[in-house]
């Protein structure tokens, strides 16, 4: 018998309440108010988000940022950063005592991205689990620039980036699928030392990292997508998967959260 895991479908949100969301969803897990939670969503407007670790200051073009009219998040786990717009992001929360969830962080991975795989594979795509070769020593900034264990690749080619925390007993792990990307956009956000630099980089950008999209053989929208992956994730963690809507308190909780957290500066640029 499968086991029922909560849907949420938030469409389009802003970064803070994205953030305030999988945050609130962590702590009634934790308290066992909710079972496993898959979310799906959307950001408007674009927002990019800042690992838990990570530097703002020297690493990140603030000014571009504003420009472009994308909103900074700080994430409540590692990695670099990520520009989300053109994609479907995905949110999967389930206890670290649950017995489907290795120990290892690396082997949870795995663990969570086969749904990730077979929603690849519902759209007609051939993907594959990352294995890097040797220690990873890239010092970008940028999250696509290089996959990590048990990313999803497309002819080895990055196609899906995601970030594990472990908190109050839970696993939290939330993830990029893109469909599109705007290179000159992208390339913007980042501080690097000169124009030349800049542009080598993004060029070369184009050899790491793919976009549903740019590999499929029709175009997909954010809704085709969504439906694929529901499908891949039910398949690949053998769940099934039931809607869930907040009620107005609920919601409130989470706008509350936004506000004085994930709006609040002192979070966002702290480091």
């Amino acid at each position: 018998m499968k086991e029922t895991w909560y849907f949420i479908d938030s469409g389009y949100c802003t970064p803070a309440f994205n953030m305030a969301m999988d945050e609130i969803l962590l702590d009634w897990h934790s308290e066992g108010k909710i079972p496993p939670v898959l979310r799906f969503y959307g950001w408007k407007p674009a927002g990019i988000s800042v690992g838990y670790f990570q530097k703002v200051s020297g690493k990140i073009d603030v000014k571009s940022v504003e420009k472009h009219g994308i909103e900074l998040v700080r994430r409540q786990t590692g990695g670099r950063a990520v520009l989300h717009d053109q994609e479907l992001t995905y949110s999967v929360l389930v206890s670290e005592d649950h017995p489907r969830m290795p120990s290892s962080i690396k082997e949870a991975y795995m663990v969570i991205s086969k749904g990730l795989l077979e929603g690849f594979n519902e759209l007609g795509i051939h993907a594959d689990f990352s294995i890097p070769k040797g220690k990873q020593t890239n010092d970008s900034a940028v999250c696509f620039e290089e996959p990590s264990w048990y990313e999803l690749v497309i002819e080895g080619k990055k196609a899906a980036g995601s970030a594990q925390t472990r908190k109050k007993g839970i696993i939290l792990q939330h993830g990029s699928v893109p469909l599109d990307v705007d290179e000159i956009k992208l390339f913007d956000l980042f501080i690097y030392p000169n124009e030349r630099v800049k542009e080598r980089t993004r060029r070369a950008f184009g050899d790491k990292a793919v976009t549903i999209n740019r590999v499929s053989k029709q175009p997909y929208t954010f809704d085709d997508v969504k439906t694929a992956f529901k499908k891949g994730f039910e398949r690949g963690l053998n769940i099934e998967l039931e809607p869930f809507r907040l009620s107005e308190e609920q919601m409130s909780e989470v706008t509350d959260l936004a506000e004085t957290k994930y709006r609040n500066a002192k979070w966002n640029y702290s480091r």
